[in-house]
């Protein structure tokens, strides 16, 4: 049986190495295939429309940490998402740089220069903020590791509520007063029926006013013209966004402007493509001996 790869060609030339010298069967794009019914396993990030074109399909890999782009599955075919270090570390620092630079007020002094203005503000410092973690999954711990030892107050809300060692964890019944001791909100939370539009108005006046935002969850998590309106109003100070709705944000979008927002193109974390084969190879083997699918995606859970 054979795993399908759809993507980039320099994926497919790093894929197709690594398959060949682990001994696997790999055909890099849908136009290779001559055989439909040898294709057990489909790695991309948006599959065809139709993938009953593939009978003996057993799993779809999404190429990503993120598998709300996905369609539903069908009977029997198994979602799995890659599991990658390397991602979880780059949007680990990516949401620290942003934390940082929110909490030392960066957007003014980015608007300040963009006017050649040279003027200073009192400084905060990390052991007088309050960060907030949305989402306690192995990103969000890794932040809220490196957030505690940089000196921040941090707690952290969970749909499970299961301890951290070193995090106040707020279970789900508790959004109020997490977000009541938090002045400084991240979002790292999968896209869930659950989570889509939960960064509203209700969830910013829940916040202490001139609180800051960083958001690295998924784009339709956030309602951008609450956020806005939560920025005019001050209960929102500044934002921090690498995940939007929708994407890529059009050019002629507020929040491009808008000094108290930062954009970033959806750079936190990219699957390197050594990191993603292995993950596939290793997928693959545990189908066919029958072990647990690492990165399985749970149906109820989204995630």
């Amino acid at each position: 049986m054979t795993l399908l790869l759809i993507g980039p060609s320099e994926r497919g030339r790093v894929w197709r190495q690594i398959f060949d010298e682990a001994g696997e069967p790999m055909v890099f794009g849908e136009d290779a295939v001559d055989d439909p019914k040898a294709v057990s396993h489909l790695a991309c990030w948006n599959p065809s429309d139709d993938l009953g074109r593939y009978p003996n399909l057993k799993t779809v890999i999404s190429v990503g940490a993120g598998v709300d782009q996905m369609p539903p599955m069908p009977q029997g075919v198994a979602l799995v998402r890659t599991l990658a270090p390397s991602v979880d570390e780059m949007v680990r620092d990516w949401v620290l740089m942003a934390t940082l630079m929110l909490y030392r007020d960066m957007p003014r002094y980015l608007a300040q220069a963009s006017e050649g203005e040279w003027r200073a503000h009192p400084p905060q410092r990390a052991s007088a903020g309050r960060v907030g973690i949305m989402g306690l999954g192995r990103i969000g711990r890794a932040v809220a590791e490196v957030a505690g030892a940089l000196g921040f107050d941090v707690a952290g809300w969970s749909r499970s509520g299961a301890p951290v060692a070193g995090v106040d964890v707020y279970g789900p019944d508790d959004l109020e007063p997490f977000l009541a001791r938090t002045d400084l909100l991240i979002c790292l939370l999968p896209l869930t029926d659950e989570t889509r539009g939960l960064l509203s108005s209700r969830v910013f006046a829940m916040l202490p006013r001139g609180a800051a935002l960083v958001h690295a969850g998924r784009g339709a998590q956030l309602d951008m013209e609450a956020m806005r309106a939560a920025l005019d109003d001050g209960h929102l100070k500044s934002a921090m966004l690498d995940v939007t709705e929708p994407e890529p944000l059009p050019k002629d979008h507020w929040a491009w402007q808008d000094p108290r927002v930062i954009v970033t193109p959806h750079i936190g974390g990219q699957t390197d493509s050594e990191e993603g084969a292995r993950h596939a190879l290793a997928v693959i083997r545990a189908s066919r001996t029958g072990d647990d699918l690492p990165g399985l995606v749970h149906g109820k859970k989204g995630y």
